[in-house]
């Protein structure tokens, strides 16, 4: 199915639809935020701070309401929902109270006689194409920075965002942000292409899939357009040694299926010591069965969320399939509701063949996929043997020897005994095929800023 709408996974019923934007109404947005721009980038930061902090003051007071459209339209637990507005709220809170000293302008050692000074400056409207896994996060991580340098924001999200999409739209109007400055646009993909052509636009941000990456990229490039694309993953959790083999085991679990399992850096790749494979493999597999389809807006103990469609659950239980053909072992789980809804029961697989399809594809949804290594040489071959580089942790009573297998992680960021830390002060983003950029923290918000040289002669 096609075009902007709500459809609650759990039922697949259509609730609300939108209509595309015509070309009509994207030459607006675009001649709009260009506008905005010449004015919003002449405030001064302390003027920009303030809408930006009342922009995070508002996603608190309405936490319950953002919340709801949000596991109307993807099928995220109320309870998580809540969770990712808290966090959204904190990365603009952060950018807000911190950005400022992030951009002040410094002094650098010159060997020409004068003063030298790196500024941030603003460099214009950014287009931004946003997913449906987390509709409040994501477009907190880039937009806050950009609001805050001086940058205006076009925002595409996903066709099953619109009323969470629209809500961020309202709440950056009545912040103060200046008309134009945050426009929602439901835009096709030629209207993208067109959008990251026009010369009013410097810069698109994405997150998705690699293939859209790779279009979006392209795009960019043709035109001299700086991008940030945040690709995915299918990261590695390497399990050396534990004391408690089972808590580390519901560790990963809770991990794993979180969000229904639809995280990019969520650790999609279970590597474990051969010693403790079996007591692990078991404490997963405990864990997932008995589980039974749940309403995402009323969810109880034992029951499990909705994907964020009928196709995406179609689309896991086609790869675990696929896996099961080329030898691997479905422990438990992996069974597709009837019917319209996107229920896909949580998943424990293990055996994937290294030389099968399946051990080179991400699986975004619930499955907890185990591989069996038996040094720690064979655990970091077998984490780097991945297109993709975003995140990736490990664990052992031994920090000094986690830190060793950490340290040669082929990926963005390194986690010893965590799966993965999250903050607004932490930068998110990876390399090889999971893109590259960063968000968040000190340097996210260099990623559009026009770090201009100022220099003045003695």
């Amino acid at each position: 199915m096609s075009g902007y709408r709500v459809q609650n996974p759990a039922t697949g019923e259509v609730l609300e639809s939108f209509d595309t934007a015509t070309d009509a109404q994207i030459e607006t947005a675009l001649a709009s935020a260009d506008a905005a721009y010449r004015e919003w980038r002449d405030r001064s930061v302390q003027e920009r701070a303030a809408v930006v902090k009342r922009v995070a003051e508002l996603f608190e007071e309405r936490k319950g309401e953002l919340a709801d459209h949000i596991a109307v339209e993807m099928g995220k637990s109320r309870a998580e929902a809540i969770d990712e507005v808290d966090f959204a709220a904190s990365i603009i809170e952060y950018y807000a109270v911190h950005g400022p000293s992030l951009i002040t302008d410094y002094e650098i050692p010159s060997t020409v006689p004068g003063r030298a000074y790196i500024e941030h400056r603003p460099i214009g409207t950014l287009l931004g194409v946003m997913p449906w896994n987390f509709p409040y996060y994501q477009v907190a991580r880039f937009a806050a920075p950009n609001l805050l340098l001086g940058n205006t924001i076009l925002l595409k999200h996903a066709e099953i965002c619109p009323r969470s999409s629209l809500a961020i739209e309202a709440i950056m109007r009545e912040a103060g942000v200046p008309e134009g400055g945050y426009q929602n646009v439901f835009a096709s993909h030629d209207q993208i292409a067109t959008m990251i052509a026009d010369p009013r636009v410097q810069g698109v941000s994405l997150t998705g899939s690699e293939r859209a990456g790779a279009i979006i990229g392209a795009q960019a490039g043709k035109h001299l357009k700086k991008c940030v694309l945040e690709l995915g993953g299918i990261d590695p959790m390497i399990v050396l040694d534990a004391d408690d083999v089972a808590a580390v085991a519901r560790q990963a679990w809770d991990f794993r299926v979180y969000n229904g399992g639809q995280v990019c850096n969520s650790n999609k790749r279970l590597i474990v010591m051969d010693d403790i494979h079996d007591e692990f493999v078991a404490e997963l597999t405990r864990l997932a069965e008995g589980l039974v389809p749940g309403d995402q807006l009323d969810l109880h103990d034992g029951q499990f969320v909705p994907l964020s469609t009928r196709t995406a659950a179609e689309t896991v239980d086609a790869q675990v399939r696929r896996a099961v053909e080329a030898g691997a072992t479905l422990e438990a789980g992996g069974v597709l509701s009837d019917g319209p809804g996107a229920h896909y029961s949580p998943a424990v697989l293990t055996g994937v063949p290294r030389d099968s399809a399946s051990y080179r594809e991400e699986i975004f949804g619930p499955v907890a996929t185990v591989y069996r290594v038996s040094s720690d040489e064979e655990a970091l071959e077998l984490a780097n043997d991945c297109d993709m580089g975003l995140g990736g942790s490990v664990f052992s009573t031994d920090e000094a020897r986690a830190a060793r297998v950490a340290s040669r992680l082929e990926v963005g960021m390194t986690h010893v005994n965590t799966i993965a830390a999250e903050a607004a002060e932490l930068p998110f983003g990876g390399v090889k095929r999971s893109g590259f950029g960063r968000e968040m923290g000190p340097i996210g918000i260099g990623e559009f800023a026009n770090r201009r040289l100022s220099f003045v002669a003695d």
